[in-house]
């Protein structure tokens, strides 16, 4: 833990706070340092605070004032949702930080160090390091070796993302995706037995889960978790294992990671661009008993369908009991398909609609001059490609259809 985590808390633990309030500099407070700058008021108690007072992303004195911004916390709140690093989240406003206090209160952190909790019994471990490691990779294919994967290649429920092409990626095109024998290039490949030697004893599957280290809420995702064959992962992205062994539940887990609420929560706690091993194990994430039956048959039957694709996921899908060819590649399919992994995890979330319009669209709920936002270029995004905000249109449709 850095110092300046173990300084906030120790402040959190011993209710020094009385607020703290986050400043950007893009309004030129300081007209002689970049706009980039953050820079924070705070003022410290030597008598206990029970609730103290936050504001994030202001850019004028004045917005201290403003109630729909300013949000209390008390140390049993950041503790509920931060209990391994007592660090806050960062809320835009009183909205964000109380629909999120709901969502921790319903669903617990993925790994508890204070308590030993790790349901899904989940361990992190970088596989090669793109500096130290470079010995060890071939710029071309050879017998026995296998592709060298960086984290910009993968995507949610899509391990053919980008591709190599010369020295520079690409994005893979859909008639590229719509071949089930297609594969993307690598810039570099690995001797599969040291891909093997760093698995040793912890995974024997032949397919992994994985995930980005470099996040921004700026993005149209924030948490970018897929499904990979077993090939060797650059340090820009993570491996990492569970000791549950139903194939089915394990993608659970992976929807999980890949829905909109918990998006929604990396968003509230990303300070940087790092999605770091310790934000990801205090993102609420449903413990495998939360599952039913009938949860588990409808979400897995939706990510097999996502993630075989090609035949390289082939060992994915007979683990999970399908002998059959990849599926298509259909945009339209897939869009309908993750619409309904999203909406049936609000509900497993314990959401109602109006928590899942907001979450989705905060201007949808309050008007377009509310200061939060949500999944802001993922709308833009959609409305440029489509004419509509399509992922809320099919969400929304869906939660209805479903009469959640």
């Amino acid at each position: 833990m850095t110092p300046a985590r173990s300084f906030f808390g120790d402040l959190i633990q011993k209710r020094s706070i009385a607020s703290l309030y986050d400043f950007e500099n893009r309004d030129k407070l300081f007209s002689a340092v970049d706009s980039r700058m953050k820079f924070s008021l705070l003022s410290l108690s030597a008598d206990p605070i029970d609730r103290a007072n936050f504001a994030f992303f202001l850019t004028q004195p004045k917005q201290t004032d403003d109630r729909s911004r300013l949000f209390q916390l008390s140390a049993q709140d950041i503790a509920l949702m931060n209990p391994n690093t007592l660090t806050c989240p960062v809320f835009r406003t009183s909205t964000d930080a109380e629909l999120t206090k709901k969502i921790y209160q319903n669903v617990p952190v993925l790994e508890n160090e204070r308590t030993g909790k790790n349901p899904w019994g989940i361990s992190f471990m970088r596989m090669f390091d793109m500096a130290n490691d470079s010995g060890l990779f071939a710029y071309e294919p050879a017998k026995g070796f296998v592709p060298l994967y960086e984290a910009k290649m993968l995507h949610q429920f899509d391990h053919r993302w980008a591709t190599y092409s010369g020295s520079n990626t690409r994005d893979v095109t859909l008639d590229e995706k719509g071949d089930r024998s297609f594969q993307v290039q690598p810039r570099y490949w690995v001797d599969r037995t040291e891909v093997e030697n760093r698995l040793a004893n912890k995974w024997n599957k032949d397919w992994l889960f994985a995930f980005r280290n470099i996040a921004n809420f700026d993005n149209e995702r924030t948490s970018i978790f897929s499904l990979l064959p077993k090939v060797a992962l650059g340090h820009s992205g993570s491996i990492f294992t569970i000791t549950v062994s139903d194939n089915r539940l394990g993608t659970c887990l992976l929807a999980n990671f890949c829905s909109l609420i918990c998006d929604f929560t990396v968003r509230m706690k990303i300070g940087r661009v790092n999605l770091s091993f310790y934000i990801v194990k205090q993102l609420p994430v449903l413990p495998p008993e939360a599952y039913s039956s009938i949860d588990i048959e409808f979400i897995s039957a939706r990510v097999l369908e996502l993630v075989y694709t090609a035949w390289d996921m082939q060992p994915f899908a007979q683990d999970m009991g399908y002998d059959g060819e990849p599926f298509e590649w259909d945009v339209d399919r897939r869009a309908l398909l993750r619409a309904e992994l999203d909406a049936y995890y609000a509900k497993l979330y314990g959401l109602d609609r109006d928590e899942l319009r907001y979450i989705l669209d905060p201007a949808d709920v309050y008007g377009s001059d509310f200061p939060s936002e949500t999944f802001r270029v993922l709308k833009n995004n959609e409305i440029r490609q489509f004419g509509e905000y399509r992922t809320q249109r099919l969400v929304l449709a869906v939660w209805d259809r479903m009469g959640f």
